[in-house]
């Protein structure tokens, strides 16, 4: 039994014989360009009138005429007739990743480094596919990821595989660090991370990415030094303002440190310094969407060239 909604006493067939009378304001030239019998048509018609319990023409021996209420279906069928006729076309365009829409989320390292470039590229490819971008933490990235709220995150790796997901490693980057330009050390050429056993950092939650506060702590235990975090915030902007304000010094890659404000400066780090990873992942599911997949390929393929 068809619901309710969906159960009408007319259907397409009335609607496209309506418009063909309603473009010509003929019954004979309609027919003839239908390519049905004229009798017909006004069956239909008739039908339709029925139907809607309204009146579509003024019919006389030598013209016939909308009336208001025809005219204001008119209005309507047009571009549903349009819609309809675009239809094939529009769904052979989705089916073959030519349009469509992609939700993406990214960290600071992502848009500094490798995005930019997937975002040209695919753009140029699929102009007609609509990339959605917001920024994100990896471990709200993996969660979105999971939950279907997200096609693609650029995320910092996690310490143990993430089930379900596929990743690609598309950049590994040592990390310097960044000081005031009020900073001791901070006219020096390199920088020992032993050199800041008594400089407070900022640092950022261990939740929204533990795998790389992780490496942060195991550099402070290779350096044979004891951190005092003096901060954790997110995102990479905040700990520049931090740092800028002069509380304390961070982590950053040659990458990030791109265009900074005069009031910090960015140092390489000698010896221990953690690593920075970016992956880009996607759910595992074998009814991935062509957008996505075709997203992901070119993500996957400057990744290789970058390698």
């Amino acid at each position: 039994m068809m619901p309710r909604e969906y159960q009408f006493s007319h259907d397409l067939r009335h609607l496209v014989y309506f418009q063909a009378v309603a473009e010509h304001l003929h019954f004979r030239k309609a027919a003839e360009a239908l390519g049905v019998a004229q009798p017909a048509l006004s069956r239909q018609i008739a039908q339709l009138e029925e139907a809607l319990g309204v009146a579509l023409f003024l019919r006389s021996r030598r013209r016939v005429e909308l009336t208001e209420a025809g005219s204001a279906l008119q209005r309507r069928v047009v571009p549903l007739l349009q819609t309809v006729q675009r239809l094939p076309a529009e769904l052979q365009a989705v089916a073959s990743g030519q349009i469509g829409h992609v939700r993406i989320a990214f960290t600071g390292l992502a848009m500094a480094t490798v995005l930019p470039e997937i975002i040209r590229n695919f753009s140029k490819q699929h102009p007609k596919i609509r990339l959605e971008l917001n920024e994100s933490p990896t471990a709200a990235q993996l969660e979105g990821l999971r939950s279907g709220d997200i096609d693609a995150g650029f995320f910092h790796p996690d310490i143990s595989p993430s089930t379900g997901l596929h990743t690609q490693v598309l950049l590994r980057e040592r990390n310097g660090i960044l000081l005031p330009n009020t900073h001791p050390l901070s006219h020096a050429a390199r920088v020992r991370l032993k050199d800041l056993a008594d400089t407070p950092f900022v640092l950022f939650p261990r939740p929204l990415n533990p795998g790389f506060y992780d490496r942060c702590l195991t550099a402070f235990a290779q350096a044979k030094i004891t951190p005092h975090i003096a901060e954790e915030v997110w995102p990479r902007a905040n700990g520049i303002g931090l740092v800028r304000a002069g509380l304390g010094a961070t982590f950053i890659t040659p990458s990030e440190a791109q265009n900074l404000p005069t009031e910090v400066v960015f140092r390489p780090l000698v010896g221990p310094t953690p690593e920075s990873r970016l992956v880009v992942g996607s759910k595992v599911r074998s009814d991935t969407p062509p957008a996505v997949a075709a997203f992901i390929k070119i993500a996957e393929g400057v990744a290789a060239k970058a390698t």
